[in-house]
């Protein structure tokens, strides 16, 4: 019987620190990608600065907002949004929805008045009152424009809001809140949990 030499196998050669590096990168780059997708058209974090929405949201919070409902239906009274600030486009600003296209809001004797009926507002602190502002006068009915909206801070009198400077438009709403992620006691998701009905 004759010998032979078994061919020996044909070892792979094994990638390299630059192969690693490149995989990496672009397991980075897609990452990324689906991220800033994330951040522009479904969900943003924001983090809530002062007090114009306490005892509900605090100074320091940590939210998601959902940027995707508002694309198929329209706010509601209740709804906690974030939005632009009509005075300065670099801030964003964190208030409830309390009137809608159609509604007639007046503030009278520290209450807020709802198409002629005095609300109950059980999300604010029993002590608060409401006080007009240059926009929303003391006895004076406003009426909600289409495609507008009037959102009042639940701190009001440490909140900028409709009363001083008006309506908001529905472009100018980044999202509705849905979520609270910071601090970790108080984590968890946040509907409207109050609907403003007259």
């Amino acid at each position: 019987m004759e010998d032979y030499l078994a061919p020996r196998p044909v070892e792979e050669p094994k990638p390299g620190l630059k192969a690693h590096i490149i995989d990496l990168f672009q397991t980075l780059v897609v990452f990324a990608a689906i991220g800033t997708a994330i951040y522009w058209l479904v969900a943003q974090p924001h983090k809530v600065s002062g007090s114009s929405m306490f005892p509900n949201f605090k100074d320091g919070d940590y939210i998601i907002t959902d940027k995707v409902t508002y694309r198929f239906s329209e706010p509601v009274r209740g709804d906690i949004v974030v939005f632009k600030n009509p005075r300065d486009e670099t801030q964003d600003f964190i208030k409830r929805i309390m009137g809608v296209p159609g509604d007639k809001v007046r503030v009278q004797g520290g209450s807020v008045y709802l198409n002629g009926t005095k609300l109950t507002e059980p999300y604010i602190e029993n002590t608060i009152v409401t006080n007009p502002g240059s926009f929303i006068r003391e006895g004076s009915e406003i009426t909600v424009q289409s495609g507008y909206y009037l959102v009042f801070g639940d701190n009001r009198p440490h909140s900028s809001d409709s009363r001083e400077w008006g309506f908001i438009t529905k472009q100018e709403i980044i999202g509705k809140v849905f979520f609270r992620y910071w601090p970790a006691g108080t984590v968890g998701l946040y509907p409207s949990a109050y609907k403003i009905t007259q």
